[in-house]
């Protein structure tokens, strides 16, 4: 049998091992300890942000993120649409209601426009939304620029949730250090993983004071279990940040692979009709965390599910781009400002492997896949049309046909 190629499976660089070893050998296994600390300052270090608490999870990194900015039954939060479920579940987990905004085509990220179309229009019924979340979506950061300013301009607090991207920048700023507090993931599938773990971070120490209390159950000062506030079982263990720390030393070089396997996509790809990659924004780097394509089925002759298909066929894992929160079935009936291109990136996008792992052997493969289902159409069409002329039918109106088909 065929080896698996996965979507985005963790990469181990050896390093992580002596630093688990570490932790083990010390006993100090549970949450807390001196990976944990050692693992937020060097995310902060890196990033360049002031503070930070590592987490048990990307969702439970946004809940108190939420929590932290009072936000509560009632409230509303402006969100982006095309984004994974735990975006707009955290909002739920207050009591409040997401607001969807559609995504533009340059960054495939939160439309600027819209949102200042939205706060205009929620400013006139006089009901602002008490937080924006922004999504990084695949690696690339949104446009900080007019974001940051329109909600500067309405006075609302700005939660980047930035756990598909980082190390990617906008304007030479690292993913995770605009608004008031960032989130990063380090689930399996992200660029660096502890198996299962997120963080929050701020250049304002209160709110991450404020987090790793209410992360460790909201135990007050007390010789014993004294509690005047509700809290959360979120914190990260000493293992977890050992690994952590392990794969946060090669983020660099992963970054690099990844964009070295999205040129290599690109190249293989790019004499194919109808096929075309998520853009890099102007003044943004992406990480390319996971190589996502769109499909013109008019101009390649199959659809993104087809592609999907006969890659699972062959072993090979891919998915289709998010599908936007605003068409889930749990958030029918919520506002959303727009929806159209959400909707398109949905219904022809796909997501290729891009682990670090991947090989060029690999690369070729995928590729091939995709080449394949483009030369079967044309063979099936050639046909048809050769068919068609043996019978008559005049054969310069095949090809305008072909291209509609």
């Amino acid at each position: 049998m065929m080896k698996r190629i996965y979507l985005s499976p963790p990469y181990l660089n050896g390093c992580e091992r002596a630093m688990l070893l570490d932790a083990i050998d010390s006993n100090w296994v549970t949450t807390l300890g001196p990976h944990v600390d050692a693992f937020e300052l060097e995310i902060c270090q890196k990033i360049g942000v002031g503070f930070a608490a590592a987490l048990s999870s990307g969702t439970s990194a946004l809940h108190l993120a939420l929590v932290l900015l009072g936000i509560e039954h009632g409230d509303e939060v402006v969100t982006s649409t095309l984004t994974f479920a735990a975006s707009a579940n955290a909002i739920t987990y207050c009591g409040a209601r997401p607001v969807f905004i559609d995504s533009d085509r340059e960054t495939w990220n939160l439309d600027p426009t819209l949102l200042e179309e939205e706060l205009a229009s929620c400013q006139r019924r006089g009901r602002l939304p008490k937080a924006v979340l922004v999504v990084d979506i695949y690696g690339q950061c949104a446009s900080y620029g007019p974001i940051l300013a329109t909600c500067e301009r309405y006075g609302i607090p700005v939660i980047e949730d930035a756990a598909e991207a980082l190390g990617a920048s906008y304007e030479g700023r690292c993913a995770g250090t605009f608004g008031t507090m960032g989130v990063l993931s380090f689930n399996g599938n992200k660029i660096i993983t502890t198996s299962g773990g997120g963080m929050i971070v701020s250049g304002q120490k209160k709110y991450i004071d404020r987090a790793r209390f209410l992360a460790t159950q909201a135990r007050d000062p007390f010789p014993y279990y004294h509690h005047t506030n509700i809290g959360y079982n979120y914190r990260m263990s000493n293992l977890l940040a050992a690994v952590g720390r392990g794969q946060l030393l090669t983020l660099d070089e992963k970054i690099e692979r990844k964009r070295a396997i999205n040129d290599a996509y690109r190249v293989r790809l790019r004499d194919i009709p109808g096929i075309e990659f998520m853009p890099e924004a102007p003044h943004a780097r992406s990480t390319f965390w996971l190589t996502c394509i769109l499909v013109d089925p008019a101009l390649f002759g199959a659809t993104a599910e087809d592609i999907r298909l006969n890659l699972e066929a062959n072993n090979v894992e891919s998915r289709p781009v998010w599908k936007p929160m605003h068409l889930q079935p749990v958030f029918r009936g919520y506002r959303v400002r727009g929806g159209a291109v959400t909707e398109e990136l949905f219904r022809r996008g796909l997501c290729l492997p891009s682990g670090c792992g991947l090989e060029e052997a690999d690369v070729e493969f995928v590729s091939s896949l995709i080449s394949e289902c483009f030369d079967a159409r044309s063979e099936h069409r050639q046909r048809s049309g050769e068919t068609k002329a043996g019978h008559g039918n005049l054969v310069d109106s095949v090809p305008s046909q072909r291209g509609n088909s």
